[in-house]
């Protein structure tokens, strides 16, 4: 897991590795409870990203994730939307389309390429019944904010009349530029100044806490100015992108309660990459921390 990377996973389809055994299920999941889902709060609606859990195979993760009481797992590429719907789960943010976090529409010179392949994808979106489309800025490149947003807004205006057709919501997702060197969506404002160029309620924000920790902090605050424009909420710990506990500097019970409170309807999805050995017990741990 040390050497495993988003960057990496959005790049290629993780290869599935040996099934969980038996006697892992077991463990991670006590004896009375593994015929049947653990009773939640229903007040957040809960995800998890499959690249952070990459030595599972998909089927099997399903059932894992099912019987924890989460709904959707996420970051998958259109083969494995089957997978997912056969498990009785849905794909609460897919990928599939674009050319990775780095090449997005900040850079004019792709967007002929972007529209394609986003009008390419956006009907099997909603011909599988999901929502959530993925996009990205891509990198600055000496783009002043201005020229970002102008770029950005004029390729992605290209492809929202068939978002909206389709009933899918173009993603964007906020990271930071330290670790995601010079990318551009890297602060809430900017992304919400974008939504407001392009003008449709098909194109949104990927609000993403531990990015966003990294980059500007105030995330209750932010949560509650801001949250119309949020079509999905990603998790991590900071530092370190590890466990969403006591390990690191944020009080997520409290960021979830504000979540709730705001009306927020989409889903919350766990993307910690586990420092515990045990990687299942640890997301029911998390799930159960954003329980409130």
């Amino acid at each position: 897991m040390k050497n495993i990377s988003r960057r990496a996973a959005i790049k290629s389809v993780l290869a599935g590795s040996a099934a969980l055994a038996v006697s892992g299920l077991e463990a991670a999941v006590p004896a009375t409870e593994q015929t049947t889902k653990l009773a939640l709060k229903g007040n957040i609606r809960h995800s998890v990203s499959k690249w952070c859990f990459g030595s599972y195979e998909l089927d099997e993760f399903c059932k894992i994730c099912k019987k924890i009481g989460i709904e959707s797992i996420e970051l998958l590429d259109p083969k494995d939307w089957p997978i997912v719907k056969q498990n009785g789960l849905t794909v609460a943010m897919a990928q599939g389309a674009g050319l990775g976090i780095d090449r997005g529409f900040a850079d004019p010179s792709l967007h002929d390429e972007l529209v394609e392949s986003y009008e390419k994808v956006i009907p099997m979106v909603a011909e599988a019944g999901l929502t959530n489309l993925i996009c990205f800025s891509g990198r600055r490149n000496g783009l002043t904010d201005l020229q970002g947003w102008e770029n950005c807004a004029k390729g992605l205006k290209r492809i929202t009349p068939i978002a909206e057709k389709h009933g899918v919501v173009l993603t964007m997702e906020l990271l930071n530029s330290v670790g995601h060197k010079d990318y551009l969506c890297d602060h809430t404002i900017w992304g919400v100044e974008l939504c407001r160029r392009v003008g449709s309620d098909n194109f949104k924000l990927l609000y993403d806490i531990y990015h966003m920790q990294i980059m500007e902090g105030n995330i209750i605050e932010n949560i509650r100015k801001y949250h119309s424009y949020f079509s999905h909420i990603h998790t991590g710990g900071n530092p370190g992108r590890a466990e969403i506990d006591e390990t690191q500097e944020l009080y997520y019970p409290a960021i979830m309660k504000a979540i709730v409170d705001t009306g927020y309807k989409g889903f919350v999805g766990q993307e910690f990459v586990p420092k515990q050995e045990d990687k299942i017990a640890s997301l029911e741990k998390c799930i159960r921390i954003c329980d409130v």
